[in-house]
């Protein structure tokens, strides 16, 4: 059995009490070095194997796996943030099928809900938006035909933008082409609960500058949408003339 551990944003005490134990109780880690703060593995085993896989192709990360399931030791395959989120774990679960290797998985706390605790921000306000678009801009690697940020953006909903900080004033231009105004707010949100965490704000017409001037081009996310500014609506949930499935409302 390999087990898959969602290692959180960066901050060791983010890490799911579940992951934590399978980390420390690991005969060999492979872990994710260019993203996940080593910190997380601080408790881990002394005599624990621990492989660096910034280092590693996938072919040597299955390698490595199946040497130590065949020698019967516990595997543990460390990302970060939540794996679901561009973490390549199909294609490692999979081939781990093919070699009749079971995998489980353990969530993590993403990056981009770190993003969101730290700005003291709600991605979903009522009358600002209901939408949260997770998604990156193409690169040296494609997306989708359907999913250019340009037609995405067109919703003007929240937007949380990936593995893009690097092409800063390519994507302040192409949400203003697709409709958001000059003066959205926006905010960058370098390694969110780090110790060396930064937070910029700004609009789509500055912050691009703003992000050159702290030299940031990398383990950052953009996000995006009026849901950072300070006018929005009220919840039902909690409106005392609403009625919901547990508490009459007032009516007035």
């Amino acid at each position: 059995m390999i087990t898959f551990v969602g290692a959180g944003p960066g901050d060791p005490e983010l890490l799911t009490i579940k992951g934590k134990r399978e980390i420390d109780s690991a005969d060999v880690i492979i872990y994710a070095g260019s993203l996940v703060n080593p910190d997380v593995l601080r408790d881990a085993k002394p005599s624990a194997e621990i492989h660096n896989s910034a280092h590693m192709n996938l072919d040597e990360v299955i390698d490595v796996m199946g040497k130590a399931v065949s020698d019967g030791k516990k595997v543990v395959r460390v990302h970060t943030g939540d794996p679901s989120i561009y973490g390549a774990i199909r294609e490692q679960m999979d081939r781990l099928k093919q070699l009749g290797i079971e995998s489980e998985v353990i969530p993590g706390v993403s990056s981009f809900l770190a993003a969101a605790s730290v700005l003291k921000k709600e991605y979903t306000l009522p009358s600002k938006s209901q939408t949260v678009i997770i998604t990156r801009m193409e690169g040296r690697t494609p997306v989708p035909p359907k999913e250019k940020l340009i037609d995405l953006a067109r919703h003007n909903a929240s937007m949380v933008i990936f593995l893009s900080i690097s092409f800063i004033d390519e994507l302040s231009d192409t949400l203003k082409k697709a409709g958001y105004r000059n003066d959205t707010p926006v905010a960058v949100v370098y390694k969110a609960t780090w110790p060396d965490q930064k937070i910029l704000i700004g609009t789509l017409d500055d912050i691009a500058g703003k992000v050159k001037a702290e030299g940031i081009d990398r383990t950052a996310l953009t996000v995006v949408g009026d849901f950072l500014g300070d006018e929005y609506e009220l919840s039902k949930l909690y409106d005392k003339n609403f009625t919901t499935g547990f508490r009459k409302g007032t009516g007035e």
